[in-house]
């Protein structure tokens, strides 16, 4: 799925959590904690005829502490602060779900002793992930994806399926967080501090817990965004600024899966500052943008020649070549 595509799809998703009622007097108890795959109520004794309480959705944490046949007591969705920090809409007033006290069915529980569990989990959040880019998709299909792929790196630490678990679930936040930002008027304006961040507090710790992989690097990436300019009004600053940030990510990363988008996007500003300068009158800065979007292009062509952006570049160097404008097409 195309980083648009995601945009948009997620861009939907910002909806208020399912709130649980009966906040528990005490602390939650010790037990084992779960999670489930399935939208699970939660009743106030063992008994499907018994008062519901709440409802558990995928991905959220509860502690089981006590077993009875098929029917487990739990204390559910113990995560508040992920809840109340990650997981609701940035700018929203809803508060956190408290937690509840109360009993589930054992059907569709995981554990860290479920067997072939990190699995599992991993399979329902990328089924889930890909339900959320589809049209008329369940409203919750991005963040039921997201807490599964917490509960893999939560409940499964040393599975080899952890980290690529943590940065898919920090990357639906960042593109919750993004599509959020992006929809509000200050996203046109031209400096990027003149707009709601995007909280980078999980990245850093996959850059931390990971470091010098692929998962860090990816992290890495997605810090440009709260550095790019909003709308560029016509200010050569802004394609200057963040052609250099591109190119500081490939070279500090010349080794990540995103070092071919982010040469790119580079070569685009470059090519843009061809036109901007172009139309100033400064004909010697623009040939020098000129030399640079043929000089990045070369080398993505060269290390990364089977990918997209390769060919993406290519287009970009021939319209250069046919002194076709990439930026203001009403110049041409």
């Amino acid at each position: 799925m195309s980083p648009m595509n995601r945009l948009l799809a997620y861009s939907v998703f910002l909806l208020p959590l399912v709130t649980l009622a009966q906040k528990p007097a005490s602390p939650a108890p010790q037990g084992t904690r779960a999670t489930v795959v399935r939208e699970t109520a939660i009743y106030l004794a063992p008994d499907t005829t018994a008062q519901k309480v709440g409802q558990m959705t995928p991905g959220r944490e509860m502690v089981i502490v006590e077993h009875s046949g098929k029917w487990l007591r739990v204390f559910a969705n113990t995560d508040v602060e992920e809840a109340r920090d990650a997981d609701v809409p940035l700018f929203g007033q809803e508060s956190a779900p408290p937690p509840v006290s109360g009993w589930v069915q054992d059907k569709g529980v995981v554990t860290a002793a479920t067997a072939n569990g990190d699995v599992i989990l991993l399979g329902d959040a990328a089924t889930k992930e890909t339900t959320a880019s589809e049209p008329h998709s369940p409203a919750r299909a991005a963040l039921d994806a997201r807490l599964l792929y917490r509960r893999v790196s939560d409940f499964f630490p040393q599975s080899p399926l952890a980290p690529e678990s943590a940065w898919r679930a920090a990357d639906i936040r960042w593109q919750l967080q993004k599509a959020d930002t992006m929809s509000r008027p200050s996203a046109h304006e031209k400096e990027n501090y003149l707009r709601e961040q995007m909280d980078d507090d999980e990245l850093k710790k996959i850059e931390k817990k990971y470091p010098h992989t692929k998962w860090a690097d990816m992290a890495a990436f997605l810090h440009i965004d709260n550095k790019l300019c909003g709308d560029w009004q016509g200010s050569t600053k802004c394609p200057e600024k963040e052609s250099e940030l591109y190119e500081k990510y490939v070279a500090e990363h010349p080794e990540s899966p995103k070092a071919p988008e982010a040469l790119y996007s580079a070569i685009y500003r470059q090519c843009v500052l061809v036109d901007m300068y172009a139309a100033n009158g400064d004909h010697k800065k623009s040939d020098g943008a000129r030399a640079s979007a043929k000089g990045l292009a070369g080398k993505l062509v060269s290390h990364w020649p089977q990918t997209d952006y390769a060919a993406k570049a290519s287009a970009l160097i021939y319209k250069l070549a046919e002194d076709i404008p990439i930026y203001g097409i009403d110049r041409e």
